[in-house]
């Protein structure tokens, strides 16, 4: 039901991957500082340990005890603040993680809901799905390397620097393995983001593919066709599984890479510092010590070549959501203010009158749906409310005072009376009163629990002319200053469609109603009915007297009998 306000965008104007990640970013700067704060802390504490280490040997070897207790503590006291920054550094790891992947699932959501029906429009169900399945994960670990590699690359500048005052060759060594360690990985990282985009656009591909047939499968099986599209999602998931094989056999060799290039660089320090103890150009404890240091880069190169996986697939995921935050509404609103009124659609001339239940027949039903849009803002077009053109007043105002009910709407998994009551300020009363005019009651009291009963995904459930009438209900609890139906009763049997109209124009006086319906016993029961033909009004009147003098509109309304 194209009716729920449009919230507060709340999205940022990304324009790019690393513009949104910026963002993202910037937005919980705090808590990012805070467990790099830690991280750096946790990698200092780690990296110091080897220093301590060797100087204690020192001490052993020059028998001096004062001196081996106190780096004894110093060890010690490396330990404890390694244990409590890891704690700390994990757990903002952690709460920075969830903070983005859900800030990008508010930010879509809040987007989804500015979009309405222009979304399904420019993106396949798949897409937008898969935002949700894998891309938050993608940007959440994004951050989470922000920390862990800020630190690791403070660590790196520090270790350095101690070796660099300990030995210059070691430390120019170490100085130079890096970046040939960066370039050695930067050519599979290229590959790995075309890769990584291939594999993403036909996940992608393949959820639309399995909404697709999830919600036709009842059509599928009526007219045995389960096993062709069965066979089809099977080479379409082959698909997707090469292209996986495709990314991991990138992935594998960037995984080997991180092993083995630090690996090296180890063995160089420390091949090079036995070199140099057997000399004696260092004491035992610097050999030590260096050892400790080219075991401990290990951990930190590793992580920085981590980062440059996680950035990329982080970057490939951000392209999505901007993609979905570059998408514009169909129709914009303005800053205007109506007090409501005559609602008149210029281009076919159908005007609905305040206070009466107006009905459209149009001898195609798509032109009574194009009217309703329009008349709903939900498609650009001339419409007056009132004395105003509907196109100034704000888009929230008018999903307020206009609801727009078609039969595309969807009921989605929950209680029954937060389904039907979806502002939750309906009291029993207005719920049951609804439920009474769209026939809906045997429904509530075959439902276990009643209106606190589940309904399942989509309300499969119910069956087509049930939901039709929960939905009817739903509408009608919003109890909206203008209220447009489209085809409200078409799936309902000829006695509880009977008992609808009567109960709806009831239910409806005084208040501006439009129902767009070729049914004669919706139509009998209307106040006014407008016959549309070629997009245009041809005739008005009521139902009986369209009948007696329009042989279009008898034509329409009763099929052909006449």
């Amino acid at each position: 039901m194209r009716s729920l306000p449009v919230a507060d965008p709340g999205v940022p104007d990304a324009r790019s991957p690393f513009g949104y990640l910026w963002w993202v970013a910037r937005a919980q700067m705090g808590p990012l500082l805070l467990g790099i704060a830690y991280a750096i802390l946790w990698w200092l504490a780690m990296a110091l340990v080897p220093y301590a280490m060797g100087k204690g040997i020192d001490a052993i070897t020059a028998k001096d005890v004062p001196s081996l207790t106190t780096w004894g503590g110093v060890v010690l006291a490396l330990g404890i603040t390694q244990a409590v920054a890891g704690i700390l550094r994990h757990r903002m790891a952690v709460y920075n993680w969830l903070a983005a992947a859900y800030r990008t699932v508010q930010v879509t959501a809040r987007q989804a809901t500015r979009l309405g029906a222009t979304l399904p429009k420019r993106m396949s169900t798949g897409e937008v799905v898969s935002v949700g399945n894998s891309d938050i994960a993608h940007i959440g670990n994004t951050i989470d390397i922000l920390i862990r590699g800020g630190g690791a690359a403070v660590a790196v500048v520090v270790v350095t620097v101690i070796l660099l005052s300990s030995s210059a060759p070691l430390g120019l060594m170490v100085l130079a393995g890096l970046p040939v360690m960066a370039v050695a990985v930067a050519p599979l990282l290229r590959p790995l983001h075309h890769r990584q985009n291939a594999h993403r656009d036909l996940q992608g591909d393949l959820s639309t593919r399995a909404a697709d047939i999830v919600s036709g499968l009842r059509v599928l099986r009526g007219i045995g066709g389960e096993r062709v599209f069965a066979d089809r999602y099977g080479a379409e998931s082959q698909r997707v599984r090469r292209a996986g094989v495709r990314v991991a056999s990138v992935e594998s060799m960037l995984e080997g890479a991180q092993v083995l290039l630090p690996g090296l660089l180890v063995t160089a320090v420390t091949w090079l510092g036995a070199t140099f103890a057997t000399r004696g150009e260092i004491s035992a404890g610097q050999l030590v010590a260096f050892y400790g240091y080219a075991a401990f880069l290990i951990a930190p190169v590793r992580t920085l070549t981590e980062a440059a996986d996680k950035l990329t697939k982080g970057h490939v995921a951000a392209r999505r959501v901007v993609r979905i935050l570059s998408l514009r509404p169909e129709v914009e609103g303005g800053t205007g203010r109506s007090e409501g009124g005559l609602l008149r659609d210029v281009a076919s001339g159908v005007a609905v009158r305040p206070g009466m239940l107006t009905a459209v027949a149009a001898a195609v039903p798509e032109e009574a749906e194009a009217i309703a849009d329009r008349l709903g803002r939900y498609g650009e077009g001339d419409v007056d409310f009132g004395d105003v053109s509907l196109a100034t007043l704000p888009v929230s105002e008018v999903r307020r005072r206009i609801l727009v009910a078609d039969n595309d709407a969807r009921l989605f998994a929950g209680v029954l009376r937060d389904e039907l009551d979806v502002t939750g300020r309906a009291t029993d009363e207005e719920l049951g009163r609804a439920l009474w005019v769209a026939c809906a009651e045997d429904i509530v009291e075959a439902l276990p629990g009643g209106l606190g009963g589940r309904v399942a995904e989509a309300g499969r459930e119910f069956s087509g002319g049930q939901q039709q009438r929960l939905r009817l209900a739903r509408a009608l609890t919003l109890d909206p200053e203008v209220l447009i139906l489209i085809e409200p009763t078409s799936a309902v049997d000829a006695h509880s469609e009977a008992r609808i109209a009567d109960r709806l124009a009831k239910a409806r006086a005084g208040r501006t109603t439009l129902v767009c319906t070729t049914s004669p016993l919706v139509l009998d029961r209307t106040d006014h009915v407008v016959y549309v033909e070629g997009g245009v009004v041809r005739a008005q009147g009521t139902h009986r007297e369209l009948l007696a003098a329009h042989p279009g509109y008898a034509a329409v309304v009763t099929r052909g009998e006449a």
